[in-house]
C-alpha cells in the first residue's frame, strides 16, 4: 500500500463530513497510545499551555522521586525514561517556549537529584546535550523571552 502525501491527505480531509472525521479520529486513536496522547493534548491541554507545562513538570517530579539511585546503571536508565517522557510531551506541544521551560526544569532536577554526574559520563553527556538543546531553542524565541530565560540558563 502506498502512503498518501500530506497534501493529498489535507485535500481529502477538507471534503470529509464532520461525523466521518470523528469516526476516523477514533479509529486512528485505537491503534497507538501516542496517537491517543496527542489527541488528548490537542483536545484538552492545548488551550492552556501554562497548565500543560505544570502538569508535565509535576509528572517529571514524581518520576525523579522514583529514580533508583542504588547504582549508576539504574539511575541512568531512570533519567533516560524521564527525558523520553519530557521529549514526547514537548513534541506534542511544538512550542519552543514549552521546550525551554520543560528542559530547564529537567536539568535543574537532574543537578539537584544527588546523582553523581561527574562520575558517570553518560549522565554528564545527557545533561550537556540538554543544555545545548535549551540554548538552541532559546535562540529562536522572542528577545523578551530570551532575556527572561537567560538567567536560568546561566545557572545551569
Amino acid at each position: 500500500m502506498k502512503t498518501a502525501s500530506l497534501k493529498e491527505i489535507k485535500t481529502e480531509l477538507a471534503s470529509v463530513h464532520p461525523a466521518r472525521m470523528a469516526e476516523l479520529c477514533l479509529k486512528m486513536v485505537k491503534y497507538k497510545k501516542e496517537n491517543k496522547e496527542l489527541l488528548t493534548y490537542l483536545l484538552f491541554d492545548s488551550y492552556d499551555e501554562k497548565a500543560y507545562i505544570q502538569s508535565v513538570i509535576s509528572e517529571m517530579d514524581e518520576m525523579f522521586k522514583e529514580v533508583n539511585r542504588s547504582n549508576s546503571y539504574h539511575a541512568k536508565k531512570g533519567i533516560r525514561k524521564i527525558l523520553g517522557v519530557a521529549n514526547k510531551q514537548i513534541k506534542y506541544s511544538g512550542s519552543k517556549q514549552t521546550e525551554v521551560e520543560i528542559l530547564i526544569h529537567f536539568c535543574i532536577k537532574l543537578r539537584k537529584s544527588g546523582i553523581a554526574m561527574p562520575l558517570n559520563s553518560a549522565l554528564g553527556n545527557i545533561y550537556v546535550r540538554q543544555v545545548q538543546k535549551i540554548k538552541k531553542s532559546l535562540a529562536t524565541l522572542h528577545e523578551d523571552l530570551q532575556f527572561d530565560y537567560e538567567e536560568e540558563v546561566r545557572l545551569l
